[in-house]
């Protein structure tokens, strides 16, 4: 059960439906996430930047307070008062004013007045430097800033001296607040992103897997022999995989009813030979003193029997040796004009037995690149048949011709045709148009699938045009130049 529990476990994982939740699922929340995180930080360093510069107006404001009325000599005026009053209470900070000596004249703490700035700030302001020091850590901004005054000297130009020093320090507690604050809001939001990355990777996972739920019920259907749910508006690649199934299971199928056939005929016509030649035998066997002429025609049909055998035999294998992925084929550039006329040639005699006519038509001298053996078998094979379903006083023509590309064999007849059903599956392999005929012609039913493997083994193609009572006409087309 806990192995059941397991197996069941990781196909869950390795589903597509999971795949592309945990892709949409991540897709969204980490960039979501990092947008977020990124929307807050901004925030809070733009109200970092906001408050300083609020302090650095308020700074200046008070600067030129100080310079305007004096107040480093006596330390006397209602506007700078007011002015240090309210910053410290609304900016919770601390204000020190020191003079050239050092020595602290105001601070809102009270607790230094009189005493010596030893402030390292402090020197430096007073040097003429301007101070800014921002501590995120213990929370405080600290300014200093030079006091200046301007005089006219003794020549009527215009001199500057420092005459002591602003010192600030301001509290930025207000603004971790507000960080805590953003990054309340920030978690919310994230959690509440997170949610709808989540339903929405759900939502999404299901959209995707639903085609292949349909895919793989169609295909159940298809195993069954049930009809395909078929629906107006699924997706095209759904209904072209379903499709392609179909054909695939009816290919299957008809190859299986093919293979089926075939064995058999095979099986039949491998026996028919056999069990003749028993009886002729046994007949040979059972009849003392029979003539020598009758001895010599029983066993002339024993060897007709034998040869008959051998063909079926010997087609069978080439067959098998052409379904072969890896078969060697042995190129050569050859004269095709001279394979045809050799072809017809030998099989002149065969045509003149049925007092039909043999026609050798050719355009041009042809020279390719191809397995002479087996193109002479093409060539028989097509010439042959072309003979054995022709009619009596009929013509059989062969004709060359070629471009700057390929070569093209016509095969023609004048003789009884090839229906349309029939021509669908000619070139089948296993496949006999009519039974009964092929054996009286001692045909096998396996020429025309084995000339089809030898001309696509050279990269060729072969057509059928037929007209029932009318002919039959087979047109071999094959490149000049072989390409492995």
């Amino acid at each position: 059960m806990k192995k059941k529990s397991v197996s069941r476990f990781v196909r869950s994982i390795q589903s597509l439906k999971f795949r592309v939740f945990m892709i949409v699922a991540v897709s969204v929340m980490i960039p979501a996430i990092l947008l977020s995180v990124f929307i807050a930080v901004m925030a809070i360093n733009g109200y970092t930047d906001k408050q300083i510069d609020r302090f650095k107006s308020n700074n200046t404001m008070l600067k030129n307070s100080i310079i305007s009325e004096g107040y480093i000599e006596n330390l006397k005026s209602e506007i700078v008062d007011t002015q240090i009053e309210q910053l410290s209470k609304e900016y919770n900070c601390r204000i020190e004013i020191i003079n050239r000596q050092y020595t602290i004249l105001k601070d809102t703490d009270s607790s230094e007045i009189g005493k010596t700035s030893i402030s390292d700030s402090v020197l430096k302001c007073i040097d003429g430097e301007n101070i800014y020091v921002k501590n995120l850590k213990e929370q405080y901004v600290e300014f200093a800033i030079p006091l200046v005054s301007t005089a006219p000297d003794s020549g009527g130009k215009t001199k500057s001296k420092i005459i002591g020093a602003l010192y600030i320090n301001y509290s930025i507690a207000d603004v971790d607040t507000y960080g805590d604050k953003i990054k309340r809001y920030t978690v919310m939001v994230d959690c509440i992103l997170t949610v709808l990355a989540l339903v929405l990777a759900w939502m999404c996972s299901e959209l995707f897997s639903r085609p292949l739920k349909r895919v793989q019920d169609n295909i159940e259907n298809i195993s069954k022999g049930k009809e395909i749910n078929k629906r107006k508006r699924d997706y095209s690649e759904v209904v072209e995989v379903t499709e392609r199934f179909q054909k695939t299971v009816d290919r299957m199928n008809t190859q299986n009813k093919t293979r089926q056939e075939f064995v058999s005929n095979v099986s039949h016509e491998l026996k028919t030979p056999i069990t003749s030649m028993k009886v002729l035998a046994e007949s040979l066997i059972g009849q003392q003193g029979m003539p020598e002429e009758l001895y010599q025609e029983f066993l002339q049909d024993i060897c007709k029997e034998i040869d008959r055998e051998n063909d079926i035999i010997t087609d069978l294998l080439e067959l098998v040796k052409l379904e072969k992925q890896d078969i060697e084929i042995n190129i050569s550039s050859v004269n095709i004009n001279e394979i045809l006329e050799a072809v017809l040639k030998r099989l002149k005699p065969i045509a003149e037995a049925k007092n039909i006519e043999l026609v050798f038509e050719s355009f041009r001298p042809v020279i390719a690149d191809v397995d002479q053996i087996k193109f002479a078998s093409v060539a028989t094979n097509l010439v042959e048949n072309a003979i054995k379903y022709n009619n009596t006083d009929g013509t059989v023509t062969a004709s060359l011709n070629s471009d700057h590309q390929y070569f093209y064999l016509k095969v023609t007849d004048t003789g009884i045709g090839i229906s349309e059903e029939d021509q669908k599956r000619v070139f089948d392999r296993f496949y006999r148009v009519d039974k009964a005929r092929s054996r009286e012609t001692g045909g096998t039913g396996l020429g025309l699938a084995i000339t089809k493997d030898i001309v696509l083994k050279h990269h060729g193609s072969i057509k059928i045009h037929s007209k029932e009572g009318e002919g039959t006409t087979f047109t071999v087309r094959i490149p000049l130049k072989y390409i492995p």
